[in-house]
């Protein structure tokens, strides 16, 4: 079996990380390459950085930011933020970057999947998919959506892009099987409800998901507890668990996660 993977997450504005609650009031949580090297120190699996306002302020990335923090890091370093082209991947990758996470751009031009995935190869593509939940009258379903019981009642998860500032009317279970067909390599998926909340994971959409893909699956969105990313892979066949708050924040420490996963019987690097 696989071991999972325990990644945390950089999410970067002006060149500085910062965490908020369901994409909203942003806290300074420290320089990028600094935690980065930090975490890696600590026995991060990999380091996803995402430059969360470049898609919203129409800017590149900022590439000297990647440029300081691969030059530090010897594990693998995910990208994603502001990329619109198969130029701008080139960029990033030629930066240092392992892997990019792309979600405004696939969505707006899904054929960016299929031409870097072709010319980088489908390893270096990682689809972000920013979902949330849609509850919706039983008399009255939506057509075309793959409707899930839940606890609070019916619901469909819809993709947001722009740093979850714009919906699209995309079904997200039928978004991430589509951007497997096109060929991308790996899927982050963050659930808007859950994200900044320390409530757990959204495990329903993270299982259908699972469920209705083969490719891995990055579950983000709602990390509080050791119990919570113990849950996401006992529950749910995600590949990775991806966190950032209990990080940056020194709530949980890393190595001490992956001990409590072995002892729990993950198959986990330490």
């Amino acid at each position: 079996m696989l071991a999972k993977r325990i990644i945390p997450c950089l999410d970067m504005t002006n060149g500085r990380v910062v965490k908020g609650v369901r994409f909203l009031d942003l806290k300074d949580a420290g320089d990028p390459p600094e935690l980065a090297v930090l975490y890696e120190e600590q026995g991060a699996d990999e380091i996803v950085f995402l430059d969360i306002t470049a898609s919203h302020e129409k800017r590149d990335i900022l590439i000297n930011v990647v440029q300081r923090t691969s030059d530090q890091l010897f594990i693998p370093f995910t990208v994603g933020g502001g990329i619109r082209t198969v130029k701008d991947i080139q960029t990033i990758l030629k930066a240092g970057a392992d892997k990019i996470s792309i979600n405004t751009a696939a969505v707006e031009s899904p054929d960016i999947i299929q031409k870097s995935a072709r010319v980088f190869g489908s390893q270096c593509i990682v689809s972000a998919i920013d979902a949330k939940r849609i509850y919706i009258d039983r008399e009255n379903p939506p057509r075309n959506r793959t409707l899930i019981e839940t606890p609070k009642g019916l619901c469909w998860w819809e993709v947001y892009i722009y740093g979850g500032r714009k919906p699209t009317g995309l079904d997200a279970i039928q978004w991430a099987q589509q951007v497997e067909e096109l060929g991308a390599g790996e899927i982050l998926l963050t659930s808007m409800d859950y994200d900044g909340t320390k409530d757990g994971y959204d495990l329903q959409l993270t299982k259908e998901i699972v469920k209705r893909t083969h490719i891995p699956i990055i579950a983000s969105g709602g990390a509080g507890t050791v119990q919570q990313i113990i849950d996401v892979f006992t529950i749910t066949d995600a590949s990775a668990a991806l966190a950032a708050s209990i990080f940056h924040f020194r709530e949980i420490a890393i190595l001490d996660l992956k001990m409590a996963l072995k002892q729990n019987n993950i198959p986990i690097r330490i």
